[in-house]
């Protein structure tokens, strides 16, 4: 069937070709079906079968909802209370998040946990279907390819991972997708985007992202939305929200716990594993976070300008993933989408050498991010081990300790333990590359997505 994709290059054409191409379509609607379906039934029998904590324990979740109710009853102490009285873990993000939290707060945790599972999953699906939408795929085919995708992702680590810990990570990709992803005469789009940001504040990047592509009515849509959140802190919650925006709470990593953690699978989590202490990689953090930021965001840009607009967002996401001080496992969610692009440009390949290239990156990415199982832990959950929990962690680490396990890491440990990471940079690479041949073949021939819409 893969096969079978990458030849009928039609199939992404909005004007089949004849019965064959529709046949694929079909074919592929089918396989995607059964993968999903397959996919579905699994863990869901998994569920049914296993304790609750090893599959759905929503621990984030309980940080989050447990912040919400500081922020109803004890406001003054949002920021300094710890879940369980387990240091390091505290609530970490916004004040207006913590208001939104409360909210989810009323309703029985373990009904909580179930509904935050059940719209993350749909949550992942519409991200897949927007991604083939704006690659240009037609409607069968597209179904085929979100099922199909939406399988096998939903059993990478990062989305096991949010789902187990009743993380809003999923939600807010499929937020950002399709906000962005709206046409641009919509006069709300970017509102969305500045709310995701005002929840966690990694989004930010996009709305650099809109001015750097000229979008600055979208720009200032999403600034204006963001700003609305952060009065409305004030307005409620004035203590907590002079600590976390104007006494600089939200600028110190460190609030989430140790930052050379092991799920913290950034730039600065690695050369602060690297270095061996947190304070002494922060000025060479920073100086190459910097450089990555500005070669990302520059890729993004040429994309969107050759008429790659999707690929562009996929190439922000990923500089915002890897100069983000913090970007736990789960946060790495955005392979799903970005996978999509890789599927794509399989699909599109014009040698058979450049499409066995492509899936076989595909293929990589899946291996690397797959949920495979911790065999060296009893305790680890049904679906919540990676390749990256082969390397030792400090268990509620924060702060910083020279006997911390990541700072003792050797030889296939430091592969292991900073998996995501470099194969994130591996992705940068490719998207580097990828830039500069549309940069210079985009203005001396028409893009087939282009010729599509």
């Amino acid at each position: 069937m893969l096969r079978a994709m990458g030849a009928q290059v039609s199939l992404v054409s909005k004007h089949p070709a004849g019965e064959q191409d529709r046949a694929g379509g079909r074919a592929l609607l089918i396989t995607g079906a059964v993968v999903a379906a397959v996919a579905a039934v699994a863990y869901l029998v998994a569920v049914a079968t296993h304790p609750m904590a090893t599959m759905l324990k929503g621990f984030d979740l309980q940080v989050y909802t447990g912040g919400g109710q500081q922020a109803l009853h004890h406001s003054g102490n949002l920021y300094t209370w710890y879940f369980e009285n387990h240091p390091g873990i505290q609530f970490t993000y916004t004040p207006f998040a913590a208001l939104l939290f409360a909210v989810g707060s009323v309703v029985p945790f373990h009904a909580l946990v179930a509904l935050v599972a059940a719209v993350s999953a749909v949550a992942l699906t519409a991200t897949i279907w927007i991604a083939f939408r704006e690659l240009g795929w037609q409607p069968t085919a597209r179904a085929g390819a979100t099922l199909l995708l939406t399988g096998l992702v939903f059993w990478t680590e990062p989305v096991q991972r949010a789902l187990f810990l009743g993380q809003v990570e999923l939600v807010l990709m499929a937020l950002v997708v399709w906000d962005l992803c709206q046409p641009d005469r919509r006069w709300w789009k970017g509102a969305a985007t500045g709310l995701a940001a005002a929840i966690k504040l990694v989004p930010l990047l996009f709305i650099v992202y809109l001015v750097l592509t000229r979008r600055f009515r979208q720009a200032a849509v999403a600034v204006a939305v963001f700003a609305v959140t952060v009065i409305i802190g004030f307005a409620v919650l004035p203590g907590p929200s002079k600590y976390w925006w104007i006494d600089g709470n939200f600028f110190q990593a460190g609030r989430t716990g140790f930052v050379g953690d092991q799920q913290n699978q950034s730039l600065r989590g690695m050369l602060t594993r690297l270095a061996g202490s947190v304070n002494g990689s922060f000025a060479l953090w920073l100086a190459v976070a910097i450089v990555v930021g500005l070669l990302g965001l520059a890729a993004a840009v040429v994309l969107y300008n050759s008429g790659r607009s999707f690929a562009g967002l996929m190439a922000c996401a990923l500089t915002a993933l890897l100069i983000s001080p913090i970007s736990w496992d789960h946060h790495w969610v955005w392979i799903a989408p970005g996978l999509a692009v890789i599927v794509d440009a399989a699909v599109r390949a014009r040698t058979t050498v450049a499409r066995v290239a492509w899936w076989a990156l595909a293929a990589a990415v899946l291996l690397v991010y797959g949920a495979w199982p911790d065999f060296w832990s009893p305790k680890a959950g049904l679906l919540q081990g990676g390749l990256i929990n082969y390397a030792p962690s400090s268990s509620f680490a924060h702060g910083d300790n020279p006997a911390y396990a990541e700072y003792h890491w050797h030889g296939l440990q430091l592969l292991a333990g900073n998996l995501y990471l470099l194969a994130g940079l591996g992705l940068f690479v490719v998207t580097l590359g990828a830039a500069v041949v549309v940069g210079r073949t985009s203005s001396r021939r028409p893009l087939v997505s282009d010729r599509l819409r």
